[in-house]
This record gives C-alpha cells, structure tokens and sequence, in this order.
C-alpha cells in the first residue's frame, strides 16, 4: 500500500480483505459499487458499464455501480449465476475524519436470499450441509425465510453409497445451495449449487458449541441428537455459516427437527426422474408432473407443502389415514371445499411475512398483507362452525393471532409508503408523541400549501409558483418577462434560462420547522414500526404455526378438488402384503388424451404372485402401466386419493425404478453401464415391502447377455429371502416367459393386440400370458420407416424365426428379387458380415436407415 491511497480506497481494501470469495456492493451514496475483479465481474454478467477511478496520484482501478433503489434485480442475476454476494453499508450518521464507517451487514448467496422478489413462493429454498466420514453421513438442511430447521444421519458414506443414499435424500430435498467440507473430496453426482466450507468449522466441539449459544442449552438430547455426532456436526456448520452470511436469520431457527429416513417412503434420485413427480423429463416443468397435476393449492404455504407431501411420502398408517379422511371430508362437501378455497385464495404468504418481521426485513406493505391475511382468519373459521371431527387437527392448529392484528389495525396506516424513508407509514391517532409532531408542524405545511395563491393574488403575477427540491429547499419560480415585477422582499436565488427563483426569510422560517418535522416524524415512525414487528414477533411461534396449519388445509382442498375432478377415490393403505388396484389410471396421462377413453388396467397381484413379466410391443402401453401403478402406490401413502376404481395397497417402504438412462451419459457412463449400476442398487437395497419397476433391462447389451442378465435378475428377485419383493418386469425377452413355469412367484402378463387386415391395433390392456409376437415390424411402420425397409425386415424377420436355435443364414435370393442389393454390392457384403446375435434393435434400425440411403443414392 502506497501513502497515496485515499481514505476510502483503504477502508474498502480492509473490508474485502474479509470477504475474498465475495463479490463486495460497496455503498457510496446512491449507489453500489464494485471495484477491481469485482468490477470486471460485475460489468460482464450484469451487462453494465465498466468506468474507472481514481485512488492515488497516477491510479485508477476498475469501477462498476448499481442503484441502490435496483439492487434486487442485479443481485438475484449474480445469485442465479452461483456467486456471493456481500452487502457493505454505510453504518452511523457522522462521518469520523471525514469518512462514514461502513460495514458487512450481510452476504448472500443461493441458500441465504430472502428478497421475495429472489424467491420462488411455489418452493422452499434449502440451505444444506452435508458432513460424510466413514460408513455415516450426516445432513442438515434449514429455510431461512420459513423457519424450518432438520437433521439427520444417513447410513451413507464414501463412493458409490454417496452417489446414492446422500443424493437421493438431495434430490429430494432440492437445496438451493450445499456446504461441504473443503477438506473432503466431492463425490459425482451431488446436485445443486455446492459452496466449499473450511473444514474446521466442522469440528465437533465448535459445531456443538453453536448450537447450545442458538437454543440455550447445555444438552442436545432434546432435539433427537444423542449418538448423532454426524447430524451435530451439519447442523452446527450450518448455524455457523448463517452467522458469518445472515445473522438476522438465527432468530428465526426456534428448533431443531431430526428425522430418520425410515419415517417416509425413500425414493433415489432415478425414481423420482423416472415417475416425474414434479417435474417432466422432456423439459424440467411442474406442468405435466405429477405435482402439475395435483396442486390444486391457492395459497403459496399450500404450494409448498403438496410438493413435500408428493417428495415424502408416508410410512404411519395413522398419518396416512388421517390424511385421507380429511381429503375425503372435503370431497365429500362440495360446497365447504369451495368456499373455503376462496377464503383461501386471498392470503398471503403468512409463514414467509412472519419471517420477514422476526428478522426485522419487514416493510410497512408486508405489515398489510399480513393484516389482510388476519383479517380474513374468522371468516374462515367461521365456516367450520359445526365441529367436523374430520379435519380437527388441522384446525386446532389455526388461531385468530388476535393480538397481532390489533397491533396492525391500531399502528399501520391503510395505505402507507413502500418504504420507511417515507413518513405515513403510522395511522392518525396510534402515537400522542407523533400526533404531536405533526399537529406541530401542520401550520407550517398549510402556510406553504397556501403559499402559491396568495403570493399570485398579493403580487399580480399569474406565472408564479412555489416548488420545492432537495438542493434549494422550497423556493418561488417567476418568468424571465415577470422577473422584474418581483416585490423588493424576494431574494434572489437561482436563475434558469426561462425564470428567476426566489426565496424569502419567512419561507425560510416555515420550511425549517416542515423539514424538521418531517425528520423527527420519520425517526420516530421508524421506531414506533421496530416496536409493532417486536410486538407482532412476540406471537411468531402461534403465526408461523398457524400458515403452516393453512397450508395443509390448502393442501387437503387441493388434493380433494383433484380426487374430484379426476374421478379418484379412496384406497385403502394397511401393513399386510397385498397390492391390488382394479381399473387404475395413469394421473398425467388420462389427461393428456385429446377425445379419447384411457383404457384402465388391473394390477392385482394374487397371494404368492411376486414378479409379473409383462410382454408386448413398444407404444403399447406398458411403460405407462407400470409408471401409473408405481404413482398410484405414492399418491396412497402421500394421503392422498388414487385415480382407480378401487385400490388397497399394503405399505410400500421403497419405490425403485429401472426405466431408461437419460441423465448420466454424459458423465461418460454408456447406457448400459448406468442400467447396471442402478439395477446393482436394487438388487442391494430393496427389502419384501419394496415395490419394484423393471423396464427393459438388459436391453443395453447383446441379445443373449441381456437375456441372461434379465433371467437372473428375475431368479435373484424371487429367491432371494430379503427380496421377494413385489415387482413388475417388462421386458421384450420373449424367453422369460419360460420363468413362470420354474418359479412358483412368477406370472407372465401381455398388452392385448388386435390384427385385421394386416393392421395391428394396440388395445392398451394388459391381459394374462405371454406375448406370442414382439410387433416391432408394425412399430416401424408406424413410425414412418419406408415401405421397401419395411418388407424386407418383414422377410428378414421370416427367415430368423424359421432358423430359430440355428445359427442363421440369410437368404440372400429374395434380396436380389427386390434389387436392393445386387450380387456386387458391398451392402450384401456388410449384411453377410453382421452379427445379429450381438446388434441392438436401435443399432439394427440405424443400420437399415444407412442401407436406404446408400440404395436412393445409388438410384440417383
């Protein structure tokens, strides 16, 4: 550092030395500037200009500045591209030597914004820390702008048992950002935005010691976490970067929840791709998902709780049912649903408004929203009158917050100013000491407001007007051509190109006492507003308590205007073995069909039936039977009701699904060694209560590996003692239907095809036995493939059946009948030479879309 360095240049320096993996908004004035890389960074992904200053003799740096009034719309860009932010103000009145001292009040970054205009109302915004050591890994998660605080120890630790366990549970939990241990290697496959945390704040001392300074406590017993050192050491890294990025927000963590994953259904990462429970796999939309389907909410607390409950499903019965009786209640009473949806309807984000004044980021509009929403809570208890039984605890939970809404009927003006630096933001009559003021200052205010048609009237001059702004005060504006008519007590003040402006004392007089009531009007509307969110955070327990309890009844009104406009009903959900669903539907799909009938299916699987081998055509239907009884399973044990006749499942503890391999390709992985590993992970981890869904396996390989491997994995299945799990197995392996003749749990299920003149006709049933035919030939078809590849894969198809269990020659002869390929063609060379035993059906339509084309170039 030179001498030369201004003051400012160094008081900046000493501050971004503290934060050097932010980007530090340094406020000066008006605005937010950046400096140095910071400048450079900021000026490329914001697309604002780049300047310079100067700092010392022959210095300049880089600069770039936002407006402060625009800073959330500039933040939430840097946030959404993954950098931190730091927010440097200009703390005190009186500058010292010169210089306002200034001052981190906070950072933010994915996991900690709390802008509603930075946040999606429809989802939480987890913050998670993940701490893997050994055969255990410990996760906590917290939303600061709702309060929700939970940790847990996962069974989970290193390689493949991360990848899987760990990123499911992530998956699930979809963080906005995750710290990790800097000192410990990142597995593949962590999802989100991942924020490196030095490894000592995760000592296991300095993690326990923060959590006894948040709760006040001397034991963590009574939070679950006895014997969970792991857990202990998430959440106390997680309290400790809160307090170094958003210190406000530790008020708001009241409590610690632990949970185990063995509460709720576990589904992995592909299982949750796969059923698109709340988003697509073609492009990532809710519209379209199973959630698209049933949040049905009106309130932002209602969104985000359906899309825990789709993200969770229940293993207690009791849960479960209270769940549904609750659902059932309101689909059973029309008109109650409808009227308390649109009580619903007009309520604001009470639980996030709540957080918003425990913090103290309150703003005097966030107060009449949330006075509206309190407002509307009798009206909406009022519907329950009479006590229904049904959906009691739910509503016990919901109070009026009586205390708080005089508060905010007695304090708030009906329409006050979107900020504080606005006075109005008090109603007439709340505060003697600021009724006071203003009545004070009222003379004052008419004298000026009065002031223009007096001085008009007194002088003659028709032109003349009164205004006021921040440089001169109030002042009196003539026209040039009017100037010289000024009476002699005016002072001359300004002068424009087309007036003259003019004060005089007794202006002066009355503007002091306006301008200085204003000041105090705001200092002491600022502190009687601290004092109502002080009194209102009093009651933030029974507030928070009460938008959660609205969201759940959002929730169950969603769930049962879905049941009611999708036909469903209620299941039955019990602890025995059993999972029969008559004339099931698929929730998305039904949808989707534009003037046509959904074709129902059974799915009854009979006392000692375990796997059901389902034979038949692609675009047959089978990929959506299995996906509808996987989602009819969840939707039963998330409460709520399932698009079938009827349905009574025995408690699932997993889902597990095989279907595709879309997501790690790119990781380099081929589609058949991400078959594998997923199938691996089945085979390790599901239990007798788990319910299984295979689709294609083995297709990745060979004809005869891929039939091996699907053999054995069926054997494996059945045999198994630990398995024996209820599983639906599609397959185009005709040959598996030979396993329901050796293994007594085997049964063998087909779509129903219809032929006539030629033309085959999916009917979409699945029906008992083994497909006879694979139909691929007629898929092709219709698909569009050319008629001439068509018929010759027809006669190729001839030959190979004919030659079936021998090795296969084709005959060449019908070949050179339809001259495709003459006796000299290098193609009948490449069909001589190819192995169909080791070519996959989309290498062997890649190959004869190669042939046509080499043949219609040959014709050219």
């Amino acid at each position: 550092m030179t001498e030369d360095i201004t003051p400012i240049r160094q008081q900046y320096l000493d501050i971004k030395r503290q934060y050097p993996d932010s980007i530090l908004f340094f406020r000066l004035g008006d605005f937010y500037e950046t400096f140095d890389a910071d400048a450079e960074i900021t000026s490329r992904e914001l697309d604002i200009v780049l300047t310079s200053r100067n700092v010392a003799k022959g210095m300049r740096i880089p600069m770039a500045g936002i407006p402060y009034h625009a800073v959330e719309n500039y933040l939430g860009r840097l946030i959404a591209r993954g950098y931190h932010v730091a927010i440097c103000e200009q703390v005190g009145d009186q500058p010292n030597k010169g210089l306002f001292p200034r001052q981190v009040v906070r950072v933010v970054t994915p996991g900690t914004v709390i802008e509603p205009g930075l946040l999606n109302s429809n989802t939480n915004n987890y913050l998670a820390t993940v701490y893997p050591a050994e055969n255990r890994t410990g996760i906590a998660y917290v939303d600061i702008t709702t309060g929700e605080f939970a940790a847990t120890e996962l069974a989970a630790g290193g390689g493949e048992e991360v990848n899987t366990v760990v990123r499911a549970e992530l998956v699930r939990l979809a963080p906005a950002e995750i710290l990790w241990p800097e000192n410990i290697a990142l597995p593949e496959g962590i999802p989100g935005h991942i924020t490196p945390w030095p490894g000592w704040h995760f000592e296991p001392g300095r993690c326990q010691e923060a959590l006894f300074d948040l709760f006040h406590t001397t034991t963590l017993d009574g939070f679950g976490l006895r014997g969970q050192g792991l857990a202990v050491r998430a959440a106390g890294a997680i309290i400790q970067y809160l307090k170094d990025t958003q210190p406000d927000a530790l008020k708001l963590l009241v409590g610690l929840h632990t949970y185990q994953l063995s509460d709720f259904m576990v589904l992995d990462a592909a299982t949750r791709r796969n059923l698109e429970l709340t988003e697509t796999l073609r492009d990532g939309q809710v519209q379209g998902s199973l959630l698209g389907v049933l949040d049905q909410t009106v309130t932002p607390m209602g969104k985000r709780t359906i899309r825990q409950w789709v993200s969770k499903p229940l293993l207690d019965i009791p849960e479960i049912s209270r769940r549904l009786s609750g659902v059932g209640c309101l689909l059973d009473n029309g008109m109650l649903r409808a009227e308390l949806r649109a009580q619903l309807r007009p309520l604001a984000d009470l639980e996030r408004l709540t957080n918003r004044v425990l913090s103290g980021h309150a703003l005097p509009r966030d107060l009449v929203a949330m006075r509206a929403t309190l407002r509307g809570l009798p009206g909406l208890l009022n519907l329950f009158t009479a006590p229904i039984e049904l959906l009691q605890p739910t509503l016990q939970h919901i109070d009026r917050c009586s205390a708080a809404l005089e508060h905010l009927e007695q304090a708030i003006a009906n329409d006050p100013p979107a900020t504080l630096q606005t006075i109005g933001v008090i109603r007439d009559g709340y505060s003697a000491e600021l009724d006071g003021v203003i009545q004070a200052s009222q003379h004052a205010r008419t004298w000026i407001a009065n002031l223009e048609a007096v001085e008009r009237e007194r002088t003659g001059i028709k032109t003349l007007k009164v205004g006021y702004n921040k440089v001169f005060g109030y002042y009196i504006e003539i026209s040039q051509s009017n100037a010289p008519n000024a009476p002699s007590e005016y002072i001359r003040k300004q002068t424009l190109v087309n007036a003259e402006r003019f004060i005089t004392p007794e202006m002066k007089e009355y503007e002091t006492l306006v301008l200085n009531a204003e000041d105090r009007i705001r200092e002491i509307e600022n502190r009687l507003f601290q004092e109502v969110c002080a009194a209102i955070g009093a009651d933030g327990r029974k507030l928070l308590e009460t938008a959660r309890a609205l969201g759940e009844l959002d929730t169950l009104a969603a769930l049962a205007e879905a049941a009611a406009a999708g036909g469903y009903t209620r299941p039955a959900v019990s602890a025995d073995d059993i999972l029969e669903i008559h004339d099931g539907r698929h929730p998305v799909v039904e949808l989707t069909l534009k003037g046509e009938r959904y074709v129902p299916n059974e799915a009854v699987f009979e006392p000692g039936e375990i796997v059901r081998i389902i034979t038949g055509p692609n675009m047959s239907g089978k990929s959506t039977f299995l996906r509808q009884v996987a989602l009819i399973v969840l939707m039963a044990q998330m409460g709520s009701f399932v698009p079938a006749a009827s349905a009574h499942i025995g408690l699932v503890d997993r889902i597990f699904t095989r279907i595709g391999a879309q997501d790690e390709i790119h990781a380099g992985q081929s589609t058949f060694m991400v078959e594998m590993i997923e199938t691996a992970n089945i085979l390790h981890h599901a239990t007798r209560r788990s319910l299984l869904v295979l689709d294609e396996i083995g297709r990745g390989t060979s004809t005869y590996d891929g039939l091996s491997i699907a053999w054995a994995v069926v054997e494996f299945i059945h045999n198994h003692p630990r398995l024996r799990a209820h599983t639906l197995f599609a397959t185009h392996y005709h040959e598996l239907t030979q396993l329901s003749s050796l293994l007594p749990g085997v049964r063998n299920y087909n779509v129903a095809v219809s032929e006539s003149e030629g033309k085959v006709v999916f009917l979409h049933k699945i029906v008992p036995g083994g497909a006879d035919r694979s139909y691929g030939i007629h898929v092709a078809q219709l698909a569009g493939i050319p008629q001439p590849v068509i018929q010759r894969a027809g006669e190729i198809l001839h030959q190979l059946e004919a030659s079936s269990g021998h090795a296969t020659t084709l005959d060449g002869h019908s070949a050179q009948q339809l001259a495709l390929f003459p006796e000299t063609n290098p193609l009948l060379e490449e069909i001589q030479a190819l192995d169909l035993n080791a070519i996959s059906p989309i290498e062997a339509l890649n190959k004869l879309y190669e042939w046509q084309r080499k043949y219609l170039d040959q014709k050219k």
